[in-house]
């Protein structure tokens, strides 16, 4: 037992990693790893133990997902205010090192697309393996991945240098608003710039639309906490911004860009609205 011990150990954490792109949860995460090794005690050593264990976690995160749907709810609350205070260190740091634009699209996709994207793209797990987890052929788990492959990786109407001239401003705006940096506000916002917000993004009282670079950066360094949740992605196709605590997204920034400065930008935060956006990853 104890040499079995020390094998599943090994595994921990290449499991867990597994299971929090599948799941977006680190509760959860640890809960589909935590029942691996229930079901390895009960069995005993096995044939390739890591194979093993990957079909194991990989059907316990295909159950929670299914389940989910079934019940019509959320992976998580919404993340009330302030947003800053509502991701736990280590969820943090798992949603940083996976990235948070991966896990808003993930959250998108169905339970079975999600299984076979994850296994196959991000750990390389080959579609004969793929399939029984499924209960799918490999041809069909192959057109999964695909599917979900298309639905994660965006396309832009615009030329590519417009398109890269933009992801370029909108970091630049992220990191500014990051760091609180006013005088970097006002190097990347243009003096007439125009920011608008759903009532739901922001404090009672506060002005749905403000205009002006100084009031405009001002106020981002106020709520710039947000930004540490922040990650640029396209949004309807347009390079924008998806803030999502715990991997859920919670706003959205629809960012007009011209020349070298933001123009306008529009916070989205209605429910509705959010689900309505076609979130995509922009390409490395």
């Amino acid at each position: 037992m104890d040499e079995l011990t020390a094998e599943f150990e090994a595994e921990r954490g290449r499991l867990r990693g597994l299971a929090y792109r599948m799941l977006g949860s680190a509760a959860e995460a640890d809960d589909a790893v935590q029942e691996a090794w229930l079901r390895l005690n009960r069995s005993g050593p096995v044939d390739n133990l890591a194979a093993w264990l990957t079909t194991v976690v990989s059907r316990v995160c295909l159950d929670v997902l299914r389940s989910r749907k079934a019940r019509h709810e959320e992976a998580f609350d919404v993340v009330p205010e302030p947003v800053a205070d509502a991701d736990p260190a280590g969820e943090a740091e798992l949603a940083d090192s996976v990235g948070r634009a991966l896990l808003v699209v993930l959250d998108a996709l169905g339970p079975a697309e999600r299984i076979a994207f994850v296994l196959h793209d991000l750990f390389a797990v080959p579609f004969d393996r793929i399939a029984p987890v499924l209960d799918r052929t490999p041809v069909a788990a192959k057109k999964l991945a695909s599917r979900a492959r298309q639905r994660i990786r965006g396309t832009s109407p615009l030329p590519a240098a417009d398109l890269a001239r933009h992801r370029r401003v909108v970091d630049a705006f992220l990191a500014a608003a990051r760091g609180g940096d006013l005088t970097s506000l006002l190097d990347v916002l243009a003096p007439d710039v125009v920011r608008r917000a759903d009532a739901a993004a922001l404090p009672a009282g506060a002005a749905l639309e403000v205009r002006g670079a100084r009031a405009v950066a001002e106020e981002t360094q106020v709520f710039g906490k947000r930004a540490r949740f922040a990650a640029t992605a396209l949004v309807d196709g347009a390079v924008g911004v998806v803030v999502a605590p715990r991997g859920r997204l919670v706003l959205a920034l629809a960012v007009t860009v011209e020349g070298e400065r933001v123009a306008a930008y529009e916070v989205i935060a209605d429910p509705a609205r959010l689900a309505a956006l076609h979130v995509t990853l922009l390409s490395a």
